[in-house]
């Protein structure tokens, strides 16, 4: 909630955003992505390289991504290669890919972890029933980020949400796709989120059938 610039308790209150780069952060590039994994492999974090890599796959936000329990990841003994999420925000569903590296850094994680199929696969270390809050999973991806010389500023958790689409994007030119992977309800929504360009974004989506 903002605060009236009329309000004498605001007087002399610096502004929520000084100091801090507002907008949308940075994607990350495939480089990127596979520093910060030698990075978790190298400091032996098999949590965090489990919770990176699915951030990557699934494309999820924040608040989806901390909640998922271990049985929408697992079948039986071995990990799913296509997960749902009931979006917190939407409350739409949006299914996600889960590919072979983030399958061997899930399973690796969750045979530590153990638990059942009602437990949370990232769960909170000061609640053990809780699940990692959306702060502390901020809070890691700026390590993350800063552990292999990236400024904090330009990157968050909303840039792992948009890495993989960004490559997709730029793989395809395929905005629906995009649309249909991030949960979008609008092509317009899509368009901000990835910056394209409105000429290019009007061109693809006429040439994309629906």
């Amino acid at each position: 909630m903002g605060i009236s610039r009329y309000d004498p308790a605001a007087k002399g209150r610096p502004a929520w955003n000084a100091g801090k780069q507002v907008g949308a952060k940075r994607a990350l590039k495939v480089k990127q992505i596979w520093l910060i994994r030698f990075f978790l492999d190298r400091e032996g974090r098999m949590r965090d390289r489990a919770l990176f890599d699915l951030a990557i796959d699934s494309k999820l936000r924040g608040c989806d991504l901390v909640k998922m329990k271990i049985g929408s990841l697992v079948s039986g003994t071995s990990i799913r290669s296509r997960s749902m999420v009931i979006q917190q925000k939407t409350g739409r569903p949006v299914q996600f890919e889960i590919t072979t590296d983030t399958m061997a850094s899930l399973l690796a994680w969750l045979e530590r972890r153990g638990g059942s199929i009602d437990d949370n696969a990232f769960p909170s270390r000061v609640d053990r029933k809780g699940h990692l809050s959306t702060r502390q999973y901020a809070r890691l991806v700026d390590e993350w980020v800063t552990a292999i010389g990236l400024r904090p500023e330009e990157y968050g958790t909303h840039s792992l949400r948009r890495t993989k689409a960004a490559l997709i994007y730029k793989a395809t030119g395929n905005l629906r796709a995009i649309q249909i992977l991030l949960g979008h309800t609008k092509i317009e929504n899509t368009v901000r989120y990835l910056g394209v360009d409105i000429d290019d974004a009007l061109t693809l989506a006429e040439t994309t059938e629906i």
